[in-house]
């Protein structure tokens, strides 16, 4: 994963339970859409494969990871599978020594301010502040007080009309997941709704950007 290239959109796709025949459309509806970064969940039916079929229909167009990464077993099975970064929903502290081992960019999970110090402690390239909708923006700007060089990344709770407000509030970059890749329009292969779903959210992220130059 190249970490410069992800702060430039620093927004995150996260596909779980997603069917390995969804996957090539997916692809295309992702990187149609502008999205540039995009995690698959170890706990999905077959992750490993879905993984592999992504990246060679992407081309290199996307750069894919592997989330929900909570064993040595999860992650040395998303590796082999080609996955450049690697996401989880707390401090698994194994798994986040060998990413910073071999420069693997690396995302461990928390919520409580002593959990956020521990993950970027040991090594996290952002700490995943996880469930974020629970406590929402206001939660980030309180934290960033006393830890203004952790970079934070928003997952849970993120949609257009909240993501101004978690990077306003010191988020550096943003997860979305069921709420835009919405079961039922992937059952019903309404893929274009995904794709407006996330340009939504990109050109507000792109009005913000505008907006502080």
């Amino acid at each position: 994963m190249n970490v410069t290239k992800f702060k430039k959109l620093p927004i995150m796709g996260i596909l779980r339970d997603v069917k390995p025949d969804a996957i090539k459309p997916l692809t295309e509806t992702i990187i149609s859409s502008g999205m540039k970064t995009v995690e698959i969940a170890m706990n999905t039916a077959n992750a490993p494969k879905s993984i592999q079929r992504m990246k060679r229909e992407s081309r290199n167009r996307l750069t894919i990871g592997a989330g929900t990464v909570l064993t040595m077993g999860h992650l040395r099975k998303a590796l082999d599978a080609g996955a450049t970064f690697i996401v989880l929903p707390t401090l698994v502290e194994d798994v986040v020594r060998y990413c910073v081992k071999h420069k693997i960019p690396v995302f461990p999970g928390a919520l409580t301010p002593q959990e956020i110090y521990n993950a970027h402690r040991a090594g996290a390239t952002m700490v995943k502040v996880f469930p974020a909708k629970f406590f929402g923006p206001g939660y980030f700007k309180e934290i960033k007080a006393p830890f203004k060089n952790i970079k934070l990344l928003a997952c849970g709770g993120v949609t257009p009309d909240t993501i101004k407000s978690f990077f306003d509030s010191g988020a550096s970059a943003v997860a979305i997941g069921a709420s835009t890749f919405k079961k039922e329009w992937i059952t019903r292969k309404e893929f274009f709704r995904i794709k407006e779903a996330i340009k939504e959210l990109i050109n507000k992220y792109d009005q913000r950007s505008n907006n502080k130059k």
